[in-house]
Formats: structure tokens, sequence, C-alpha cells
């Protein structure tokens, strides 16, 4: 199949999902829909549509730049305020996934670090990336359990909280009210792309985790602290986001591919289904605490993608500057001190293991 063909029959196909999604007032229906949609072609057709990972790239960085508009010099303050609650909460949630993982791998007999990289709730491209430069890492078995609880996440967690439990309570941070139109972007947002590429670059060669989210997100609040405001963005811009990150999401799901895997499958959904159970009890302990809506601190804590919890957070007009907060910190904690302990945990495994 030609290339461009290829692309364009992706759009249809992406944008057809997300009309019957919207239609059906199926919540975050542009991310879901057009994953649903990408999905179900493949396994029909049993053929892979072509999608440049730049446009994958440009969804995020849309996603990064709605983000960094919510840290202000008042939430990067109230968030600073939040460093210990982050760490433990990360810490117990990961313990969780620890404990869970070495319950899987003594019930399936798999490689018990393969289990465990794999249960880990890091983004999925990272945990790859990790597991491909980890020694006797089994890449297929990380892949399978990443993408089970990336599937439960993305179509479960918006369903929990659209619904009436956790829709509710009164935003204490500033959030955007209203988008704004196309017109009104430019040229005020040139300085901010400007800069969000410069620090993309940036990263990118320091191999930071998912650059094309981090450069916006600094780049913008970098501008926000010196009073240089940003547009916001009009909804049309986020809809084209979710389109485009949910054909990326949409083409590496293939559960065609799990037959024969059931036990491991089942065990896998369990574990998943577990860590968004745990999330939601903490969540409610953040809640209290603090005084956040439920919405925005299962956000937070929820074990998924920080771009698919930032359009579920705007979806919801949940507090964008602590779900970013908290999100992010889990991503840095998760790539630069997990890493290192991992060596040092699987390092012990072998020598054990003669």
């Amino acid at each position: 199949m030609n290339k461009s063909y290829s692309l364009l029959l992706a759009v249809i196909i992406a944008l057809a999902g997300g009309g019957v999604f919207t239609l059906l007032h199926i919540p975050v229906s542009w991310l879901l829909g057009s994953i649903t949609s990408i999905m179900l072609y493949s396994i029909i057709s049993k053929k892979t549509l072509y999608w440049p990972k730049s446009f994958r790239n440009i969804g995020i960085f849309i996603i990064g730049y709605s983000m960094g508009l919510s840290l202000t010099k008042e939430a990067m303050v109230f968030i600073l305020h939040q460093l210990p609650s982050m760490l433990f909460l990360t810490v117990l949630i990961i313990g969780f996934s620890l404990i869970t993982s070495l319950l899987i791998a003594k019930l399936t007999g798999i490689h018990y670090p393969s289990i465990l990289l794999g249960s880990i709730p890091g983004g999925l491209s990272q945990m790859l990336v990790l597991a491909e430069e980890t020694k006797d890492i089994n890449v297929t078995v990380v892949t399978f359990l990443q993408v089970v609880r990336l599937i439960l996440i993305i179509f479960f967690v918006p369903f929990l909280i659209f619904g009436p439990f956790f829709h509710n309570g009164e935003n204490i941070l500033p959030t955007i009210e209203k988008p704004a139109s196309w017109q009104q972007l430019f040229p005020d947002i040139i300085p901010f792309i400007i800069l969000s590429l410069i620090l993309v670059i940036i990263f990118k060669k320091w191999k930071a985790p998912t650059p094309f989210l981090l450069g916006p997100i600094i780049a913008t609040s970098l501008m926000t602290l010196l009073h240089i405001n940003g547009p916001e963005l009009p909804n049309s811009l986020l809809e084209i986001a979710q389109v485009f990150i949910g054909i990326n999401i949409g083409l590496m799901m293939h559960p065609e591919k799990l037959e024969n895997k059931w036990k491991l499958l089942s065990l896998g959904v369990f574990s998943s289904a577990l860590l968004i159970v745990i999330s939601m009890m903490l969540s409610f302990l953040l809640s209290q605490f603090y005084g956040f809506s439920l919405a925005t601190s299962f956000l937070s804590l929820s074990p998924g993608g920080m771009d698919q919890m930032a359009i579920i957070a705007h979806e919801v007009d949940a507090q964008l500057a602590v779900v970013t907060g908290y999100q992010l910190f889990r991503v840095f904690f998760i790539f630069f001190i997990v890493p290192p302990c991992l060596k040092l945990l699987f390092s012990r495994y072998r020598k054990e293991k003669g």
C-alpha cells in the first residue's frame, strides 16, 4: 500500500471512529474512538497502516504546551509543597508493582525481571527502551504486560472519571476557562514554539524521557514565570492532538496475537486492575488531605501515560497543574531513580540463580 494512501486512510478511519464515539457521548471520544477504529481495522484487514512517528510527536507536543500553560508561578509553588507526598505515593505505587510482579512470575514461571519491567507503570516506549538495554530481558513479555495495562487504563479510567462519583469537587488552582479561536494563536504562540523546539532538541541529546512532551511543558511554564502568557488552545486543536496520539496507540494494539497466552493475559489484567484500585484508594487519601477533587487526585496517581491523563483532565476540568506535577514527578522518578535500582536488583537476582 502506498504510504500517502495508507496515511490518509489512517486519518479517515480515526476521524470516523472519533465521530461515532462523539455521537455516542463516550468520554474522550476522539482519543478512544481513533484507538478503537484503528485497532479494529488492523484486526479485520490484517494490515498495518502507515503513521509517521513525527505525527505522534506533534500530538504530544500540543498536549505538552497545554499542560505547561497550567504551571503558573502560584501552581508551581503549590506543587513544590507536594514533593513529600509525590515521593511517598510514587514509592507506594512502584512497591505494589514489585509485589504483583513477583506473584505473576511465580504463577507463570516466567523470568521475574521481565515481569517486573512489564509491571512498572512507566511510559510504554520508555519501558521498552529500558528492557532492550537490560541484559536477559524478554522484551516480548515486557511489551505484552505494558500493552495490557495501557489498554485497561485508556478505556477504563475515562469511564470512571466521567462517572458521577468522581466528577465533583471544586478547583483550588486556576484552570483555563475557555479555549481561544485559531486566529488568536498567532503571532503570540511563535516564541513558545521556538523555545519548546530548542528544549526538545536538548532533551533528545540528553536522552531524557518523552522530550516532545517535556520540551513544551518546561518552555511554556518558563515563559509563564516570566509573565509572558501563551495563548490558549482551541478545542479543535486539542482534538487533533487526540487523534494523532490515538492512531499511534491503536497501531500498537494487537490483541489478536494474544492467543495461547491466556494465563499471562488474565494475570496481567488482574494486576493492572489491582494497580488501578490501589491508585484509586490512594487518590481518596490525597483528596481528603489536600482538598483536591477526586477526579484530580485519581488522574494525578493513575498509572497511565502523562499525555493521556492530561487529555482526560482537560475534558473533566480537573486541576491540570496538579495532574501534571504528580505525573511528571513519577516519570522522572521511574527513569532516573528506578533504572539503577533495577540493575542492582537484577544483578543480585542473577547471582542467586547462579
